[in-house]
């Protein structure tokens, strides 16, 4: 043993030795570890780095416990301020704090407890008790006003839970057989990762419909109008609808409780010659977000050149970037994906949406309320006042809407939305009939994104099948050019609900605007020469997309030919 560890070791010998001393003078370990640096006259942090080194710890001090992120999950904030311990997050495992090295007392409390986790791994760290008693009291106020808050949102869930709570034992529980019938076609709806939900009343009764990868499946039916009636009166009961009007439409939305997350649904009711009929739509965050783990570009599907594409306009300092496509194709999907690659904390981000449908880390999402007069024009017009510096609009409807998003884009600000088209040049004609100076507008446009989303053969049962050159013809592919191409379909299994489609990825079409472009838009030229000027410059459209994933065996020729229209 070299001279410097005799030293160290006498030296912690005689702080343990001392500390024993001074407890049974004080009759405190607390006020013994206080003054032992007066007793031996050194500074407090040599003092903790001796007892660290004789009780085998780390010594550490406040300002490196600030740096650190507290969890009071394991180790309760009351507990902590009891026992002068604190348990820190570190890494992948924890970091326990403790003042009194020889409390065996919280350090068998602590073992105990994690216990509960035995794959975390945890070590222990020494602090001074001054530095200790400082931390918490710092914490203190952060911890109660958190508290506070957590008791007002969970009140706020309560209330929203009890509103309807979708689980198999309350189902079976219920007493109205009504009642059963419509939650547990929205329970299983959701179980099978459904879109949108439609009741649609017949002569006979109630046909129920599931929309899932974007095509309706019957799932049931209910007989008796009665029956049907009672349906939709329970529906507009729980979406704070009119149940006694049943000849204009109405629209309204609610909100269920689901294997531990909040779901929010839009519903619409329709009056028909046998009753009404009602979609709801199904606006489930979790389902967005966990479908492949993280929203990026890459796990939409889209191909190489349109990503490249979406981040080089998405990079653009000021500008419009549209989404367009119909109802369900992943416009809003896709801008979110977008706000999440370029969401680096430089820029403040702002959203106006209806409803907001996933949530965004550090960026300020606002939800329309139209009945408290914040729609979209409003919103925008006040998000413009809050010093933004990119703006995601989630739909534009109105020609005021339209107006407020052009100048914003024409003045310093980069804007983000959706429009309902069907192509990249039909979004032309949407804002000029919205009466926007068709000059301006092309001028904000950094370019445009059609888009449509393609179920894919299910992967467990897909087979290898060809198809004939009259097919081919008829879809406007030539047969020659098909002849490497894999054809696949799925023949149906347990995994695919026996429809040989499971899943979906997007596809589109990319107009990136340039100064003949511009020109040829502003001045209102033939449909043709725009389209030849846009495909001279490497625009890809839909059609193609979809044959180049035909191609790989990715999807049917039926598929393509339901989702995109033959050149």
């Amino acid at each position: 043993m070299d001279e410097i560890s005799l030293i160290q070791e006498s030296r912690s010998a005689r702080y343990r030795d001392a500390l024993h001393a001074l407890g049974e003078r004080y009759g405190s370990r607390l006020r013994a570890l206080e003054a032992l640096p007066e007793h031996f006259a050194i500074e407090v942090d040599e003092v903790v780095a001796q007892l660290a080194a004789e009780f085998r710890m780390t010594p550490i001090t406040i300002r490196e416990m600030h740096q650190r992120e507290p969890d009071f999950e394991v180790l309760p904030f009351v507990e902590a301020a009891m026992r002068l311990c604190v348990g820190f997050q570190d890494g992948a495992g924890l970091l326990f704090v403790i003042a009194d090295p020889l409390d065996a007392r919280t350090r068998g409390y602590v073992d105990q407890r994690m216990r509960a986790r035995p794959t975390v791994p945890y070590r222990w760290s020494l602090a001074s008790v001054g530095d200790m008693n400082a931390y918490l009291a710092a914490r203190e106020k952060d911890v109660r006003a958190m508290d506070t808050l957590a008791l007002d949102a969970a009140i706020q869930r309560k209330s929203e839970i009890s509103a309807l709570a979708l689980t198999l034992q309350g189902i079976s529980h219920d007493d109205s057989p009504i009642v059963r019938l419509l939650n547990s076609t929205i329970y299983d709806a959701l179980k099978m990762q459904a879109s949108d939900i439609h009741l649609e009343c017949r002569t006979n009764g109630l046909t129920i419909k599931c929309r899932i990868d974007g095509v309706l499946n019957v799932v049931g039916r209910a007989d008796g109008r009665d029956v049907a009636d009672q349906v939709l009166s329970r529906l507009k009961v729980i979406s704070e609808l009119d149940i006694s009007e049943r000849r204009v439409p109405q629209d309204g939305r609610f909100k269920a409780h689901y294997a531990g997350r909040d779901i929010d649904f839009r519903v619409s009711i329709m009056p028909n010659l046998f009753g009404e009929d009602a979609v709801l739509r199904i606006l489930d965050r979790y389902q967005l977000s966990q479908a492949s783990g993280a929203l990026t570009l890459e796990t939409l599907g889209f191909q190489d050149v349109d990503m490249h594409f979406m981040r080089t306009v998405a990079a653009m300092p000021y500008g419009m970037l549209l989404v367009t496509g119909p109802t369900g194709s992943g416009k809003t999907t896709t801008l979110y994906a977008i706000l999440t690659e370029i969401n680096d904390g430089l820029d403040k981000i702002v959203t106006i949406e209806d409803p907001v449908e996933y949530q965004l880390g550090d960026i300020l999402q606002i939800p329309v309320n139209e009945a408290k007069g914040l729609t979209f024009a409003r919103g925008l017009r006040s998000i413009l006042r809050h010093d933004p510096d990119k703006i995601m609009v989630g739909e534009i409807r109105d020609p005021e809407t339209a107006q407020i998003a052009v100048q914003a884009a024409l003045t310093g600000h980069q804007v983000f939305t959706t429009v309902h088209a069907n192509n990249v040049f039909d979004v032309i004609g949407r804002f000029t009939n919205m009466g926007v100076d068709s000059y301006s507008f092309v001028s904000a446009l950094n370019g445009v994104i059609a888009q449509r989303l393609v179920r894919q053969c299910c992967p467990e049962c897909a087979v290898e099948e060809p198809v004939d050159d009259d097919a081919l013809v008829r879809s406007g592919i030539d047969p020659d050019a098909a002849r490497a191409f894999r054809f696949r379909r799925g023949i149906g299994c347990a995994a695919c609900r026996g429809t040989g489609y499971r899943g979906r990825r997007a596809i589109a079409e990319a107009l990136r605007m340039n100064d003949e472009l511009r020109q040829l838009l502003s001045e209102r030229a033939p449909l043709g020469h725009i389209k030849s000027a846009a495909l001279r410059y490497g625009m890809t459209n839909l059609r193609s997309a979809a044959v180049c994933l035909l191609s790989r065996g990715e999807t049917t020729l039926e598929e393509i030919n339901r989702v995109t229209i033959a050149d």
